[in-house]
């Protein structure tokens, strides 16, 4: 089966654009998007690059993607070549064939099929994509949104085409996401023989009824839209600069957690140092405000999107906000409304990330059924 999505897919998939480069998939995408009538305007900074398209005025639908990926681990894992797109039995097999430049060519051959049906459109369609997504955001959306933002520019409609389906494409919807606080702590205590612990403090040892307090703390209960607020503890190390029969003098220990907005960041920092106090340790801790939470109360968009999934689909979405960030945290003071939808998330991030082309195909007519809705 060749079909105009599926060839745009393999040709985004064929390039390894490892995060935060792109090396030609945004020329690609521009390219199109010209020849359809938008006008582009590249906003690369550093290593990243950027574009923001438009076609049209007034009422605005804005769809948001990304180009690059993560890098593929060990290729020995892989059953084809990470970078060279494959199909087999109807599956076509690749980096970011999921995540997410399936879905950029789903949302580019939608756009294409509704302007020839409809040259005079109403509204504006536009799009606004990214080559760092997958790494630090700093140079991506983020910065995109700053400019768009002292335009005084404004997003009704923004579609964000993550992988947010889970057992079949269509079955989940997201209309936020919990937001990401990581912690580097270290503990210190008195370095010394293993044999004389009297004459030392093994910060271990005093940790150990702080880390299990920690990892039981409770901040909420969550709500109809988030699951309660969490924390694990990732790493613990006490360094290389000690023998087995030494004790260490310091315990460093990263831990991360996902908030939902009935919590915020200042409390999160207070309880958790406060905790460091009340057993008596020595510390430091810097913290790392990874990502805000987010909610999008569901609207037009989120209707026309789950009407257009139920006509595609025949499946009627939940919508939940559960999984990582993205870069709906970006667009949210920006848009009306923001709703991610894509493909299977089951293979994202993994060795043979995959999607079934009939999925491809199926995603197109749901976003060319959202256009059709919102741009009457």
């Amino acid at each position: 089966m060749h079909t105009k999505v599926l060839n745009l897919a393999q040709k985004l998939i064929n390039i390894p654009s490892i995060s935060p480069k792109d090396f030609g998939c945004q020329d690609i995408l521009a390219k199109i998007l010209q020849s359809y009538g938008f006008t582009i305007e590249r906003m690369n900074f550093k290593d990243t690059k950027n574009f923001w398209a438009w076609r049209g005025f007034g009422k605005t639908i804005t769809f948001v993607g990304h180009t690059d990926v993560v890098p593929p681990g060990d290729i020995k894992n892989w059953y084809t070549p990470p970078f060279t797109s494959t199909i087999k039995k109807n599956i076509l097999f690749g980096r970011g064939a999921v995540d997410m430049k399936g879905s950029i060519a789903a949302m580019l051959i939608a756009v294409e099929s509704f302007i020839k049906k409809k040259p005079t459109h109403n509204g504006r369609i536009s799009f606004l994509i990214t080559s760092d997504e997958e790494s630090d955001g700093t140079n991506g959306t983020r910065k995109v949104v700053s400019i768009l933002k002292n335009r005084n520019e404004r997003i009704n409609y923004c579609l964000i085409g993550e992988p947010t389906s889970e057992n079949v494409l269509g079955d989940c919807i997201k209309n936020g996401r919990r937001g990401s606080l990581s912690a580097n702590l270290k503990i210190y205590g008195k370095q010394g023989h293993i044999a004389y612990p009297k004459g030392a403090i093994n910060p271990i040892h005093s940790s150990l009824p702080f880390l299990l307090e920690l990892s039981l703390l409770s901040f909420d209960n969550g709500n109809i839209f988030f699951e309660p607020s969490s924390i694990q503890v990732v790493k613990i190390d006490s360094g290389k600069n000690y023998t087995v029969n030494m004790i260490p003098g310091e315990l460093k220990i990263f831990f991360n957690i996902r908030f939902n907005s009935l919590v915020s960041k200042a409390t999160i920092m207070n309880v958790i140092e406060n905790l460091l106090i009340k057993h008596a340790l020595k510390y430091s801790i810097s913290w790392i405000v990874c990502a805000e939470p987010f909610i999008s109360s569901p609207k037009v968009l989120s209707q026309a999107l789950s009407e257009s999934i139920g006509a595609c689909a025949n499946i009627i979405p939940v919508i939940k906000t559960n999984g990582g960030t993205s870069d709906g945290r970006f667009l949210f003071s920006l848009a009306d409304e923001v709703i991610e939808f894509g493909l299977l998330n089951s293979t994202i991030h993994q060795a043979n990330e995959c999607v079934n082309i009939f999925d491809l195909l199926k995603l197109q007519n749901i976003y060319y059924h959202v256009l059709n809705k919102l741009l009457l």
